[in-house]
């Protein structure tokens, strides 16, 4: 028996837990603190906001220089000297808190690699919070060593490194995730693996490459603050209005030319039903208001499960194009449509916005239904408390 949503086992009382939270991608450990602090934890989280989205952290980290002529200048003096400063500054920064960083009950780093620096400084980081602490968790809710190997296999039948095995789009715009192959990660992946209580996959994408592995706990679903983010009905009076956010770092891993060809498509077919919105690499602050009039929020592709821009959305009640494979339908047992599942293929896409648009009733039910998925699955007290049980279990 796992800590899965379906395998959990839930315990009898909750003794008070002093909690320290690791890094930051997504907003998932901050949901996931307030979800814990609600239920009377006491939570710590530390980390460098994720570059431009800039999330909120009780102890923040910042990354410095890396912006401009600075930012060659670092690049130069690692190719040169393999040293990077960054990394060496991050590790500094947060050794500078170490008296904030012990005792805790539980530790949770959200990757393998919290802080994404060099992983000779992150051992330093890891040691010490394992040594000064309980317990260690590792989330694997992001690109890692396992997710990388499974993405490069032939075990899946589509992944973020799709452009990459077909060799469709340049090599280098990988360089970031295949990284995670490379010697250094892979050492640090067994280094972690060593040392950590248990891993929590956050999604289908992330426990597939995980099942049968020793240290695997289970999936517990990504947390959302279903209290801060409102359901929002937006009526169909006028144009369907169709988001799309984009973030160039992860152009290419998440499909977006997909969606880019199937609005295209759909432009010409509809431009007096539709509103077309584009936006890129906005601060989460803004972005998470940006799309509040959409009626469709076009997501992901390359995925099988929702990632946490999709559920917000999605508690929203907006109808997001995303990653809702067969896979994720079973694991939760779904018979209601509660996302669009958005395959590598912008004629299907654009086939399934057209349905939307000659059919915006469609809209309404699928907005309601996604709203209701995510109260009942991802509310953030009631995963708080799956991470609650697992934690105390192992």
């Amino acid at each position: 028996m796992n800590c899965s949503i379906f395998g959990r086992v839930v315990g009898k009382y909750n003794a008070f837990m002093k909690i320290l939270l690791v890094g930051e991608y997504s907003r998932l450990h901050n949901s996931l603190k307030e979800g814990l602090i609600a239920l009377g934890h006491e939570v710590t989280l530390i980390a460098t906001g994720d570059y431009f989205k800039n999330y909120p952290a009780d102890i923040k980290l910042h990354r410095k220089f890396e912006t401009g002529i600075w930012l060659k200048v670092l690049v130069s003096f690692y190719k040169l000297f393999g040293i990077s400063i960054t990394s060496i500054s991050l590790k500094n920064q947060f050794f500078k808190h170490k008296k904030e960083l012990v005792g805790f009950d539980i530790v949770q780093l959200i990757n393998e690699s919290p802080f994404s620096i060099l992983p000779r400084e992150e051992k330093k980081i890891i040691t010490f919070l394992k040594n000064n602490n309980k317990k260690l968790f590792l989330l694997s809710c992001g690109t890692d060593y396992l997710s990388v190997s499974y993405a490069l296999s032939d075990a899946v039948r589509y992944s973020i490194l799709e452009g990459y095995k077909n060799e469709t789009t340049p090599k280098k715009k990988y360089h970031y995730i295949l990284k995670y192959i490379s010697t250094p990660f892979k050492e640090l992946h067994k280094f972690v693996f060593s040392n950590v209580n248990g891993v929590i996959a956050s999604d289908i994408d992330y426990h597939l490459p995980l099942k049968g592995n020793s240290k695997y706990t289970g999936l517990i679903p990504n947390p959302i603050n279903t209290d801060t983010l409102k359901f929002i009905e937006v009526p169909h009076q006028d144009k369907i209005h169709i988001f799309l956010g984009i973030n160039r770092g992860n152009y290419h891993t998440k499909g977006i030319h997909y969606f880019e060809e199937a609005l295209s498509i759909i432009q010409k077919k509809y431009s007096e039903k539709i509103k077309i919105e584009i936006v890129e690499s906005l601060p989460y602050a803004e972005y998470i208001e940006k799309y509040n009039n959409a009626h469709i929020i076009l997501d992901q592709v390359l995925a099988f499960d929702q990632g946490y821009n999709a559920l917000e959305a999605m508690a929203k009640g907006k109808v997001v194009f995303t990653g809702a494979e067969k896979e994720f339908e079973a694991f939760y047992n779904l018979k209601k449509t509660v996302a669009i599942n958005a395959v590598p293929d912008s004629k299907k896409i654009a086939s399934a916005l057209e349905d939307l648009i000659l059919n915006p009733e469609k809209i309404t039910v699928i907005g309601a239904n996604a709203r209701e998925f995510i109260e009942k699955e991802h509310n953030y007290k009631k995963v708080a408390q799956l991470y609650i049980d697992c934690w105390q279990k192992y």
